[in-house]
Order: C-alpha cells, then sequence, then structure tokens
C-alpha cells in the first residue's frame, strides 16, 4: 500500500531502509493466487493493412484461457488526451489494430494463459496477413496534429548581427529500473476491480479504467505500490493496461502481464523528438533584438494524455531568461508511425534551453562578446519580477543574474577561460560551455487527507504519489511542521486510490509546491479545529490550487576531447539551481543530480533509431547505451532560494533541472572545443563518433600547427 510509518532519526529517506533490505513492494511483486497470466500479440509492421488475424492455433494450445482481438472485447479506443493545444487531429485510436497496423509493437490481439511461458507461446502462434504501407517512421511526415503560435513586438528595422541554430533532438526512452507492469483483479461478489499499476496519476487511470470498463469510478481501486522510476513515462495509461482490465473483466478473475525490457523500448512512450530551428537577431553592441523560432515535435502513432506538452512548453518558454523585444515562435507537433512520444523529465524545456543557449553562444562568437558577458547584458533583472514574458507566461520570481555570477565564481570563470588558452596551447581540445534555464514548474491543484488521533498521531494521505522522489519524507516533514510535532508521529499514506483523495499525481515539478501546500492547507485546518475543541480523531480533506512557479538556474561544463578518438570528457560541472524554498537539502540534492545524469545521457550517448521502414534499430541495451557511474563527472551544485509567492511554501520544482540546463552546458561546451578548428555544427548526442567525423572532416593541421592552435 505504500505507507510508511516511520522516520529514521538521522533525517535520511525514511523510504529507504525496505528498499536497500529488498524488502520494497512493486507491480512486479504481486503474486495473487490463482492469477493468470497475459501476452500480446504485436504488430511486426509499421504501418500495414491488416487483412486477416489467425487465431486458432493459439486458442487450441494447452492452458490457453483465451485469445483476444478487435472487436472481442467491443469498441474500445484510447482516452482522450489533454487538450492544452488545439487538436487538428482527433481521431480515436483502438486498444487492440483493427484494420492497419501502425507502429511496430502496437498490440494487435491479447492472450490469457495459465502461466506466462504458455501466454507468450500462444502468443507466437498468431499469425497476420497483412499488405504492407509506407510509413512516415519516426521523422514526423503527416500532417500536423497540433500548433502553436507566439508572435510579440514589432520585427528590428536592421539588425547588424544575426546567428543561426539548426539542432536535431533525437527520441529517447525512460529507462525506468521497473519495466511496464498490471495487475487486475475482478472481484465478481462486490463488482469491483483493483488494479495494481505503477503510475504518476492514480487519480486519472481510475477515471480512465472505469471509462474502459464502463463502470462507475468508486468501483475501481488502483493502487501504485513502490514504483522504480517514471519520468513521465508512466503519467498515462497505455493499451496494455487497460486490456488488461477488460480482461480480467470478460474472465471473471486476476490477470497479471509484466513488460520486458525489450517490449518497452518497443512500445512504451518514448521522450523528446524534436527539430529546432532558430535566428537570433543583435544590434552592435549585443543586445538581443528579435528571436525567430521554428519547432517540428514528432509524435506517435497514438497520443497520451500530455502528448502535446512538450511542443507547448518549448514554445512558450522561449525566449528563457533573456529580455527580447520581438518574438517569432511556431511550432507544430505531427504524428508518425512510430511508438507514442510522451512527456519525459523537462517534457520542452530541455529543447528550449538548448536552443537559446546555443544562439546565445553562436552570438557570442559572431560578436567577439565574451558568452558570459553576453549572457549579462541580456539577462532579465530582478527588480523586474514578477516578470511578464512576450508568450504571456507570467516569472513569478528569481535572479537570473546572479545565478550567472555565482556560478563564474564558483567555477573560477576567468582563471578556467587562461587554463583553457595554455591547454589548448599545448595541442588540447577544451571547451567551456555555459547554460542558464527557466523552469515552470506545474500549475493547478491538488489534494490531501489529513487526520489527527488520540494518541498523538498524525496520518496524511496525499494525491501525489511517489516514483522514488522521497515523497513519504518530505510529506512527514511539511506536516510535522504544520502540526507542531515530530515527524515520527506521521503516517504517509500514497498511491491507493481507496485510501488516497483524488488528486492530480506527481508530474511536471509540481508535487512540493502545490501537493506539500494542500498538506500545510489541510494540516492548518485540522489544528484550528482541534484547538477549537473538537473532539479525536479528526479528517480533514482539502484541495489546493496554485498558480505556475518557475526555477531557474546556470551550468558551467568544462569538457575534453580526445583528438584521436573524439572521446568527449566532461572534466568539471558546477551548477547554480534554484528551486525556491528546500524543505529536504538531502532530497533536493538527489533530485539534481539524478536530473543531471540523464541529462548526461541525453547529451552524450542516449537516442531511439527508426530506420526508413519504421523498424526500431536501438531495440535493447545492446545498441542503446545509458550512463552509469563511471560516465558520471563531479558535481558541484549550489542552490539558491528565491521564494515563489504563487503557494503556502515558497517551493519550487526541482526534479527536472538537470534534464534542462546539463545538455545545453555541454552542446556549447562541445562547440566552443572545436572552435580553434572551425566549429562545425554538431548535434546530440554527442558520441565519439559524431566528434570524430567532424574532427575528420576539417582541415588536417601538421601536429606542431595543432599545438600553436
Amino acid at each position: 500500500m505504500n505507507t510508511v510509518s516511520h522516520t529514521p532519526a538521522d533525517g535520511l529517506r525514511r523510504e529507504d531502509d525496505a528498499l536497500l533490505r529488498g524488502q520494497g513492494f512493486y507491480v512486479h511483486d504481486v503474486d495473487l493466487p490463482g492469477a493468470w497470466h497475459a501476452a500480446f500479440v504485436r504488430s511486426a509492421h509499421a504501418h500495414a493493412r491488416l487483412q486477416a488475424l489467425h487465431l486458432r492455433d493459439a486458442r487450441a494450445l494447452p492452458d490457453v484461457l483465451a485469445v483476444y482481438a478487435g472487436q472481442d472485447l467491443g469498441t474500445q479506443n484510447l482516452p482522450a488526451i489533454n487538450p492544452l493545444l488545439p487538436l487538428l487531429d482527433t481521431d480515436d485510436f483502438p486498444l487492440l489494430a483493427d484494420s492497419t497496423l501502425a507502429y511496430v509493437g502496437q498490440p494487435v490481439a491479447i492472450v490469457v494463459a495459465r502461466t506466462a511461458q504458455a501466454a507468450r507461446a500462444a502468443a507466437a502462434q498468431v499469425r497476420m496477413d497483412v499488405e504492407e504501407l509506407p510509413p512516415s517512421a519516426a521523422s514526423g511526415t503527416a500532417q500536423p496534429a497540433t500548433r502553436v503560435v507566439h508572435q510579440a513586438g514589432e520585427p528590428p528595422a536592421s539588425a547588424p548581427v544575426q546567428v543561426q541554430a539548426d539542432l536535431q533532438v533525437p527520441r529517447v526512452v525512460a529507462m525506468a529500473m521497473e519495466p511496464r507492469a498490471c495487475v487486475a483483479q475482478w472481484q465478481p461478489d462486490h463488482q469491483q476491480m483493483t488494479v495494481w499499476l505503477g503510475t504518476q496519476t492514480p487519480s486519472r487511470a481510475q477515471a480512465d479504467i472505469a471509462a474502459a470498463l464502463g463502470l462507475d469510478t468508486a468501483r475501481v481501486r488502483v493502487i501504485s505500490p513502490d514504483v522504480g522510476g517514471a519520468f513521465g513515462s508512466k503519467a498515462s495509461v497505455g493499451p496494455e493496461d487497460l486490456l488488461v482490465a477488460l480482461a480480467a473483466c470478460r474472465l471473471q478473475g486476476a490477470v497479471r502481464w509484466v513488460s520486458s525490457r525489450s517490449e518497452d523500448f518497443l512500445a512504451g512512450m518514448h521522450g523528446r523528438g524534436a527539430r529546432l530551428q532558430g535566428t537570433l537577431a543583435l544590434d552592435a553592441e549585443g543586445r538581443f533584438l528579435g528571436l525567430s523560432a521554428r519547432l517540428s515535435f514528432t509524435l506517435g502513432a497514438w497520443l497520451p494524455f500530455s502528448a502535446v506538452v512538450p511542443l507547448r512548453n518549448a514554445a512558450r518558454i522561449l525566449p528563457g531568461p533573456y529580455r527580447v523585444p520581438h518574438l517569432d515562435v511556431q511550432g507544430q507537433a505531427r504524428r508518425s508511425h512510430a511508438a507514442p512520444v510522451n512527456i519525459y523529465r523537462g517534457a520542452g524545456r530541455p529543447e528550449a534551453a538548448l536552443l537559446m543557449e546555443t544562439l546565445v553562444d553562436e552570438a557570442a562568437r559572431a560578436t567577439g562578446i565574451d558568452p558570459v558577458e553576453l549572457r549579462r547584458r541580456n539577462l532579465i533583472p530582478a527588480s523586474a519580477m514578477p516578470y511578464r514574458t512576450p508568450t504571456g507566461e507570467r516569472l513569478d520570481s528569481g535572479d537570473y543574474l546572479l545565478a550567472l555570477e555565482r556560478a563564474c565564481e564558483r567555477f573560477g570563470y576567468a582563471a578556467e577561460r587562461a587554463q583553457q588558452q595554455a591547454r589548448r596551447d599545448a595541442g588540447a581540445l577544451l571547451g567551456i560551455g555555459v547554460a542558464l534555464y527557466i523552469e515552470p514548474c506545474g500549475q493547478g491543484w491538488e489534494s490531501a487527507r489529513v487526520t489527527l488521533h488520540p494518541d498523538g498521531q498524525a496520518t496524511v494521505a496525499s494525491g501525489a504519489p511517489a516514483q522514488g522522489q522521497g515523497h513519504a519524507s518530505t510529506w512527514a516533514l511539511i506536516a510535522a511542521e504544520a502540526l507542531g510535532c515530530a515527524a515520527e508521529q506521521v503516517t504517509v499514506v500514497l498511491g491507493d486510490t481507496a485510501r488516497c483523495p483524488p488528486g492530480t499525481g506527481a508530474l511536471a515539478s509540481r508535487s512540493t509546491a502545490i501537493g506539500g501546500s494542500a498538506i500545510v492547507q489541510a494540516c492548518r485546518e485540522a489544528r484550528s479545529r482541534q484547538q477549537a475543541g473538537e473532539a479525536l480523531p479528526l479528517t480533514v480533506d482539502t484541495r489546493y490550487t496554485a498558480a505556475e512557479t518557475w526555477s531557474y538556474g546556470c551550468v558551467i561544463a568544462r569538457v575534453a576531447i580526445d583528438c584521436d578518438t573524439g572521446h568527449l570528457q566532461v572534466e568539471r560541472l558546477v551548477w547554480v539551481d534554484d528551486a525556491g524554498r528546500i524543505l529536504h537539502p538531502l532530497l533536493a540534492h538527489g533530485q539534481l543530480v539524478g536530473g543531471a545524469a540523464q541529462g548526461l545521457g541525453q547529451a552524450l550517448m542516449e537516442q531511439m533509431v527508426y530506420d526508413p521502414s519504421g523498424q526500431l534499430v536501438t531495440g535493447s541495451l545492446m545498441d542503446y547505451a545509458v550512463p552509469r557511474a563511471a560516465d558520471m563527472p563531479p558535481i558541484e551544485i549550489t542552490s539558491l532560494h528565491t521564494p515563489s509567492p504563487n503557494n503556502l511554501l515558497g517551493a519550487k520544482g526541482v526534479g527536472e533541472a538537470g534534464c534542462i540546463g546539463v545538455p545545453a552546458a555541454l552542446m556549447n561546451a562541445a562547440r566552443d572545443a572545436l572552435q580553434p578548428l572551425g566549429a562545425p555544427a554538431l548535434q546530440l548526442p554527442l558520441t565519439a563518433e559524431q566528434l570524430w567525423r567532424a574532427l575528420s572532416s576539417l582541415p588536417r593541421k601538421p601536429d606542431h600547427a595543432l599545438q600553436e592552435i
């Protein structure tokens, strides 16, 4: 149930004791007596007309209870998405393929058998007759599914300097420790469904499952126990989750499905995937005059709930922390015959930072102005807060110049530049990259339930679950402070729709700012009622709504590139982040480092690749690289604490910042390293192969000449 009732005296995460002892409880650990097992028949084609599906051989195998395809479970489509942008493509997408196959890995049939082995064996016996059709693959050649436009200010009459950038951001996979899994149990006596699901949004999953089953929401219970990572990929239900529940309801029993790692690569939700083009105009003194950007995002064959969020975020965040009088941002997102794309740690924020910060460094090279000085001249001043951006966003608080100056101070920027020149003179390819970022951190509502007991104990139940962030520890600290008791007296309940109030969920770096404020509000009311003499136990339910907060920060990286192999070594990473009031420094630090690890992975090695026929080339860890401990550089982190006026805690988001600032800083550092040789355009990921090819394409110079650069 993910209920925690103790806190270590040393203030460490209360979750860790059980996890480190191997006593965590995940969906993979749910083993109901008599439960049946599900396996999926998946499309091997990116785009094809399904002419016939042969199920007889599979149904005839021993221990097979059912094989469902197409209309066998009724007409069922995936849930509607969040229409944060206008939808130009509103076609429904079936849970099981009907007449058309739309991506490799798409579920075509579900097999239920007495054992997992029997289910997989039966799935392998299903044959399809298809007519191949040309796919759009991952590049997204279909008509746009959605668009966004932001325009403000008058174009400059003249711009002495204009620089451009054209960046490709590949798809990535979330690589959660725990692959997807779902266990559904139908209880005929009570006509109720219980589903164990690793999800960031239990209440939304509950509603989606209830709708698929044709049940009232109250008759569906979703339990999200320990979750081994999510990062956005578990924010929406997938077709498999709904199909397992439908099969359990049809068979009047319990059905269990556990994904393999290769299934998650093939058919799970990917992240990123965009082309970013921009032009930055400046005057002779280096003042920004205008930004023009064209953003093209790739969607998959079907749209998860938050599918339009990355495009929306990237477009509205530009021009980042800078004052730019004229803005013209136009973006679009297209479906493709590939796996779905959902929010992934940062969700559009990294793309905005990458484009803007690459342009700023290009402008520094074009004007001959130091990259730090150029940023200093154009940052939004703290005195302007709250600040209305050209896209209409309201930045709540912050001191961007202070973040830049603190980062330069800790990095020893002037000394590092001098050392860089000395090492370049000795033949090294050394680069320094700077990147600033701003980060919208969720808005809207979250819920909390607080119960005060006669023995002095308190129970806190939150609508925001956890996937490893340490919410149980943070919620206990927040409640203890608000109630005036010890954290050890607070029991925290998460991730169970039967025991927690309905909530929005844990995503968009919103949990502490909004979910934590809901707890504060409930605790204050409970304490007030207790002081007024109300008998215990007493329970308070509350729903707290907040405006958006904006975190920000500055990352400075030093990298060295091997002249012979192209291998990029991150030698130093200095980072100043401002997430408002920090409630649990240890957890905040862990979130920053974890985000940096994923940001480094995207910057240096991670990319999902489809071939022209729509087949996934990077379908396993043999082909898809992720960072290991040895790849992590030393990270020097300084936290500023500018409180937000938009919630009761003054808190901002902290979990996604590493994915936002780190890739942009590393891109600028890599380009800076190659500047003496011509500064070729680079793309993510900055693999040794790409850098070696870039070095090989440059005019060759004698070794002694390289020594003199």
